[in-house]
């Protein structure tokens, strides 16, 4: 019971990981992960832009070390968007969305 409970813990700790992975073959997509960190009974939004292989937040601090865990803090993802790179202001460059955490996991999903 316990390595179960452990691989399920790790996965979610890969998850960014692997979805940065997938993003460094496919560099005309940029992923938007959004939902929240817990902290104190408060809910904190958080958006992650994954492209090119690389994660950067734009409302936390996060580790670009690829051995360690990208968000420090305690979160739920709760959304996923992809878009077409590069984006600009004129074209509309968004292709989908998904709820699931699993589904841009799926390397088709991306094209």
């Amino acid at each position: 019971m316990e390595e179960t409970l452990a691989s399920q813990k790790m996965a979610k700790i890969d998850l960014i990981n692997s979805l940065e992975k997938i993003s460094s073959k496919i560099t005309d997509r940029i992923l938007k992960l959004e939902g929240f960190i817990q902290k104190e009974n408060q809910k904190e939004q958080l958006e992650i832009l994954i492209f090119r292989g690389f994660s950067s937040s734009t409302t936390h601090p996060i580790e670009i070390d690829s051995e360690i865990k990208v968000i420090a803090f305690k979160y739920i993802l709760t959304n996923f968007k992809l878009y077409k790179a590069p984006l600009t202001e004129t074209e509309e460059n968004f292709i989908r969305e998904n709820q699931n955490s699993d589904f841009f996991l799926n390397q088709k999903n991306w094209i």
